[in-house]
């Protein structure tokens, strides 16, 4: 199944490249390269990528910027970013952009897979949901907030919500159980059907969310913390 798949490798450092270049092909990826932003979104445009793994930071083009034009121009496929310890703010940056996880150097090749195969095998069940054509739409309301599970589109008000497809993996776990708060774990280890272990991203993907589907992002309608425990989506 791996060798279906394409990932690009988005680092100015050769031997970071190469190396886990190696580490994919053995798993039976195809593999491309490009060694800053500007020649990725090149290769993006030219390949049916389903996955990239981008540095932070590159000369020509980093990879927040890379990373904010390839979903301005649609492209939804999970990005992993990397980072030094020393990025944390960029970091925090890729993430609002649009990043789906995130891997701090030093890395080990057996880490960056484990992430690399999860994100594939949650796309892929992306895909299908998004290629399925049910005869009856499974359509979960909260108020103005609509989310349709067959066509994979979430709605407010009647507008559409683009969203990253972990953003629609979140939004689906606490729509259809409205009311219900679940912990930054929980959420990880549901969605990611793995043990928790680094939740700073919901955190900022649920920020993120916020951002789209809140009128007023800081008095939220839908999307509620309860302080000390998780995130649920309030009944209406």
């Amino acid at each position: 199944m791996e060798g279906n798949y394409r990932i690009l490798i988005v680092e100015d450092d050769k031997e970071i490249r190469e190396g886990v270049e190696i580490y994919l092909k053995n798993q039976g990826y195809e593999v491309y390269q490009a060694e800053n932003g500007k020649e990725g979104l090149a290769v993006i445009e030219e390949r049916a990528i389903h996955l990239a793994i981008v540095d932070i930071m590159m000369p020509v083009m980093d990879g927040v910027t890379m990373l904010m034009q390839m979903r301005a121009k649609g492209y939804d496929f999970p990005v992993i970013m990397l980072s030094a310890k020393s990025e944390e703010v960029d970091k925090i940056m890729g993430l609002n952009m649009g990043a789906d996880d995130y891997v701090t150097k030093p890395f080990t090749p057996l880490e960056l897979l484990a992430r690399v195969n999860s994100h594939l095998r949650r796309y892929a069940k992306y895909l299908e949901a998004v290629n399925l054509q049910g005869n009856k739409d499974k359509i979960y309301t909260i108020g103005g907030l609509e989310l349709n599970e067959d066509t994979v589109e979430v709605s407010v008000d009647g507008a559409p919500v683009k969203l990253t497809p972990m953003e629609f993996k979140i939004i689906q776990l606490l729509i259809k159980n409205p009311g219900r708060v679940y912990s930054a774990d929980e959420i990880y280890e549901r969605i990611w059907n793995e043990k928790a272990i680094n939740t700073d991203t919901i955190m900022v993907h649920v920020r993120n969310i916020r951002e789209k589907i809140e009128i007023d992002p800081k008095n939220p309608k839908y999307l509620k913390v309860v302080w000390g425990v998780g995130y649920k989506i309030e009944k209406q």
